[in-house]
C-alpha cells in the first residue's frame, strides 16, 4: 500500500472512531429543577460533552443554562410557562417580547424547539387550554418575523399519554373525544408548521397499573412472547413501540398521519416507596440501557420504521424538592456530584463519567484500593481512543497536565500515547487509586512498573 493509500487509511479510521462516539442526534435528556443542590450550569455543560446527549429540554428558560450551553453543540428545548400563555395568546407583541428576552438574546445557544406550556390539555382548565393554539400562533409569527436561527424554531406543547382515551392494542390509540376539537387544530398547526406532536410516553406507568412478571419484560425490552395487536396483525415486543405507535394511530385517526413524534419525557426510576412496584436501580438501568439500543438500533417503531423518535430521558438529575412519592424524585441519571447514578451507556468514546468515589456493588473482591501501582493505557489502544481519554482526564479537579505542555518535563516523547499515559495516570491517583479509578471503559490497565523516565516523574506510591 502507498503512502497515499496509508494516509487515506488513516484519515478514515480517525472519522469512524470520530463518529462512533459522537453524541446520538436522537438522544435528549430532560433538566428539571426543582432541586436545591444542582450543580453549576457550567459544570453541567463540562458533563453533557462526555455523553451522547445531543439535546437538553428545559422546562422554562434559564438564562445562566442556557448561555453555558453556548458552543457545546447541544440544542435545547427552551419553555414558555403555562402563566405566559395568556399574554402570549392575546397580544403578539409580548409574544415578540419573550422570543427576544428568552430566544434573541442568546444567539450562540442552538435553540430547536419551545414548548407552551406543559400538559396544558390534561389539567381540566378550558380556558387555558381555549388559549394554548393562540399563544403557539403568536410565537410561531414573532420567530419568523425575527428572520435568522429563530425562523426554524419549531413551536409545539407537550403532552402525557392521558390525552388518548384508548392505546391498547395501538392500532385502535384514539384522542379522548372532548379534546379533538382543540387537538384537531393543534395538530394542523403543527403539521402546517413541520412542528413535532410531544408526547410522554412512561412503560414503568404502565407496569405500575399491571405489575406482572410478563409485562415487566414488555416494559424493560427484556425478552418476552409479545403482544398481538389483533387488528394490525402487528406482534410488540416492547411497551415503548406500543405506546407510540397508539399516538401515531391517534394522529391518524385524527387526520394527520404524517404529523412527527417527539418523546418529550420517559424514564424509569431507580428507586421508590415499598408500593411502589419496579422502582428500583436495576430496572432503572435496564430500561434505560435497553431503550437507548433500541434508538440506536434506528429500527423505529412498526408504524415508524428505520427511524428512531427524537427521545429525551428523564432526566439529568434527581429533583429533591419534588413532592409525592419517593419515585417522583429518584430519576436522575446522574447525582449532584456528577456521578452516574447506574451505566446508563451514555459516555462518548472511551471516556468514564467521572471518577468513581464508590466502590461498584457486584461484590468484586479485587476493587480495593492500590499502592505502588500506575495506570496506564492498554496495549493495541489507538490514538483516536487514547486522545478522548487524555482530554478527559486533563479536564477534571485535580489532574495537572502541567508537565505535559510544551517545556513541561514529560512534554517529550510528544506522543498522543506518552500524555495520554501520563493523565491517566494523574487522574488515577487523584480520584482515589482504586482500580475502578483505572477503567476508562476498558482501555487501561494498571501495572507495578513505575513509567517515569528522565526528569518526568510519574506520581504514584503510597
Amino acid at each position: 500500500m502507498d503512502r497515499r493509500s496509508n494516509h487515506l487509511s488513516l484519515i478514515l479510521a480517525l472519522l469512524l472512531s470520530v463518529s462512533s462516539s459522537s453524541a446520538q442526534s436522537f438522544l435528549g435528556v430532560n433538566y428539571g429543577e426543582v432541586a436545591d443542590n444542582l450543580p453549576s450550569p457550567d459544570a453541567t455543560a463540562r458533563l453533557l460533552k462526555t455523553t451522547t446527549i445531543s439535546k437538553v429540554r428545559l422546562y422554562g428558560v434559564d438564562a445562566n443554562f442556557i448561555r453555558a450551553m453556548a458552543g457545546t453543540k447541544i440544542s435545547l428545548v427552551i419553555g414558555a410557562s403555562n402563566g405566559d400563555i395568556p399574554s402570549l395568546a392575546t397580544d403578539p407583541a409580548a409574544a415578540s417580547r419573550w422570543l427576544s428576552a428568552n430566544v434573541l438574546a442568546f444567539p450562540d445557544t442552538p435553540i430547536s424547539i419551545i414548548s407552551v406550556g406543559n400538559e396544558v390539555l390534561e389539567l381540566g382548565d378550558a380556558s387555558l387550554a381555549s388559549q394554548l393554539l393562540p399563544a403557539m400562533q403568536n410565537l410561531h409569527n414573532a420567530a419568523v418575523a425575527a428572520g435568522g436561527a429563530a425562523a426554524g424554531i419549531k413551536i409545539s406543547t407537550v403532552n402525557t399519554m392521558a390525552v388518548l382515551s384508548q392505546s391498547d392494542p395501538p392500532s385502535s390509540g384514539a384522542f379522548h373525544p372532548d379534546l379533538n376539537s382543540n387537538l384537531q387544530q393543534i395538530v394542523a398547526f403543527l403539521q402546517k408548521t413541520s412542528s413535532p406532536f410531544m408526547i410522554n410516553p412512561y412503560p414503568y406507568f404502565a407496569y405500575q397499573s399491571d405489575p406482572r412478571p410478563e409485562t415487566l419484560a414488555f416494559c424493560l425490552f427484556q425478552p418476552n412472547a409479545g403482544r398481538l395487536d389483533a387488528v394490525s396483525k402487528i406482534t410488540y415486543m416492547n411497551m415503548f413501540d406500543a405506546q407510540l405507535d397508539a399516538v401515531k394511530s391517534a394522529l391518524g385517526h385524527l387526520g394527520f398521519p404524517n404529523t412527527d413524534i417527539v418523546v418529550a419525557e420517559t424514564g424509569w426510576p431507580y428507586r421508590g416507596d415499598s408500593s411502589e412496584a419496579g422502582a428500583n436501580l436495576e430496572n432503572a438501568k435496564a430500561y434505560t440501557n435497553n431503550l437507548i439500543s433500541h434508538l440506536k438500533s434506528q429500527v423505529g417503531t412498526p408504524l415508524m420504521p428505520g427511524k428512531s423518535v427524537d427521545t429525551y430521558l428523564f432526566a439529568l438529575y434527581d429533583e429533591d424538592l419534588k413532592p409525592g412519592p419517593t419515585s417522583e424524585r429518584s430519576f436522575g441519571l446522574f447525582h449532584p456530584d456528577l456521578t452516574p447514578t447506574y451505566d446508563a451507556g451514555l459516555t462518548s468514546g472511551s471516556t468514564s463519567v467521572a471518577p468513581s468515589t464508590a466502590p461498584p456493588q457486584s461484590g468484586n473482591s479485587s476493587n480495593i484500593p492500590t499502592s505502588n501501582m500506575w495506570c496506564v493505557p492498554k496495549d493495541g489502544v489507538d490514538d483516536a481512543q487514547l486522545q478522548v481519554d487524555l482530554d478527559y482526564a486533563c479536564a477534571q479537579q485535580g489532574v495537572d497536565c502541567g508537565p505535559i505542555q510544551p517545556g513541561g518535563a514529560c512534554y517529550d516523547p510528544n506522543t498522543v500515547r506518552s500524555h495520554a499515559t501520563y493523565a491517566m495516570n494523574q487522574l488515577y491517583q487523584v480520584a482515589g487509586r482504586n482500580s475502578w479509578n483505572c477503567d476508562f471503559s476498558k482501555t487501561a490497565i494498571l501495572t507495578s512498573e513505575n513509567p517515569s523516565y528522565a526528569s518526568c516523574v510519574y506520581p504514584g506510591g503510597q
